[in-house]
């Protein structure tokens, strides 16, 4: 029965276009301010804590950078609060502020937006984020959210889009240091809910060890978590039309932290990009990064020509633009800065979507993306 099912998921899967459809980046804001104290920001006050985007960089990015792609973050714990749990009433107020983040991306600039889970698939508390919280579906934790209640609150959040074609849903921000058995198992739970809310779009599905496709093929975390291969070939999507969820660095830790490149994205997602092929599924590399410097130029520019050559992937987003970053680093070290267009870096010098974007991503957008019907893997 089952490899009955998987092989007609994979034959479905296989049928995709061989293009990039879906090109952008990140809007990180709605997880923000959250770290410290168990409870910190928590649910928090838009436009000073946590906010979703500026619609004036939506605009630039769509009507200037001709990009159809945006992955906007929030937080579990301020979607559903940690006091009536997972599976409990969300909190309408915060939702009805993300809805609108989405509702214009996707209705008034008719570009796809990624709902994006940024919990490292954990729940309850984001203080000390990617580490603290309790492993969604942990038994042997009493405080620990169940897999059933992931499902739950997929179902529901779901239920809400189900009627926007253009979001996609991204079931969690890189699960680390966890079962990958466990990965799977929620993956699906996650999947199940979806589909059991009538909702059609396209899900991508992270894998264990911070979803990163270099560590794909091997042990990940303190334990020596099983290889994401192991079991994300694995997962069931009656309506084939899921995809992988990856991310990639390119400093010398994998960490993003850094302005040295030294890490080569192509070498390293080989593993990877054979595991799409053996099990015909698809990738959107939804997270990647650079400094704001000529060595780093060229490895991103390696990257992004690598995933466009390569028929397994269908979609790229950098990280990161933001409401809130200011003059901080979105991504990799010092004086990088962030993508929100028209921001500078905390020594006064042009923010990283004038020298990364620019320089190596800009170069990148398709001509030819997906502008209109149901996300999807074609």
């Amino acid at each position: 029965m089952f490899l009955a099912y998987l092989t007609g998921f994979t034959a479905a899967a296989s049928g995709a276009l061989a293009t990039i459809l879906y090109a952008g980046v990140n809007e990180s804001g709605g997880e923000f301010s959250v770290s410290g104290v168990k409870g910190q920001g928590l649910p928090g006050r838009f436009g000073v804590d946590y906010e979703f985007i500026n619609k004036s960089t939506i605009d630039i990015f769509v009507d200037q950078e001709k990009i159809n792609f945006f992955r906007v973050t929030f937080l579990m714990e301020r979607m559903t609060p940690v006091a009536t749990g997972l599976g409990g009433p969300f909190n309408e107020t915060y939702f009805g502020l993300y809805a609108d983040a989405i509702d214009y991306i996707t209705n008034t600039k008719a570009a796809y937006a990624l709902i994006d889970p940024h919990n490292y698939m954990r729940f309850n508390d984001p203080s000390s984020q990617p580490n603290s919280g309790s492993v969604i579906g942990n038994t042997s934790d009493p405080t620990a959210a169940t897999t059933e209640e992931f499902g739950l609150f997929w179902q529901e959040l779901a239920s809400r889009f189900v009627h926007n074609e253009k979001v996609i849903f991204g079931i969690n921000n890189e699960p680390h240091d966890m079962d990958t058995a466990l990965v799977l198992a929620n993956n699906q739970a996650a999947i199940n809910g979806i589909r059991a809310s009538g909702a059609k779009q396209l899900i991508l599905a992270p894998g264990n060890g911070f979803t990163g496709g270099h560590s794909w093929t091997e042990t990940t975390g303190t334990a020596g978590d099983a290889p994401s291969s192991d079991f994300l070939g694995r997962i069931y999507d009656p309506l084939y039309n899921t995809a992988i969820d990856v991310h990639e660095t390119l400093d010398f830790d994998f960490s993003g932290s850094h302005n040295v490149c030294s890490q080569d994205g192509p070498s390293n997602l080989v593993g990877f990009t054979n595991f799409l092929k053996q099990h015909k599924l698809k990738a959107v590399l939804s997270e990647f990064g650079a400094g704001a410097n000529a060595n780093c130029f060229s490895f991103v520019d390696e990257l992004l020509s690598y995933v466009t050559e390569n028929d397994e992937y269908i979609g790229w987003s950098a990280w990161a633009a933001g409401p809130i970053w200011g003059t901080s680093d979105s991504c990799c070290g010092p004086d990088t800065g962030n993508l929100e267009p028209g921001m500078l870096t905390s020594n006064g010098t042009a923010g990283a979507f004038d020298t990364v974007w620019k320089e190596s991503i800009h170069p990148h957008i398709p001509k030819n993306l997906k502008r209109s019907g149901i996300s999807s893997l074609s």
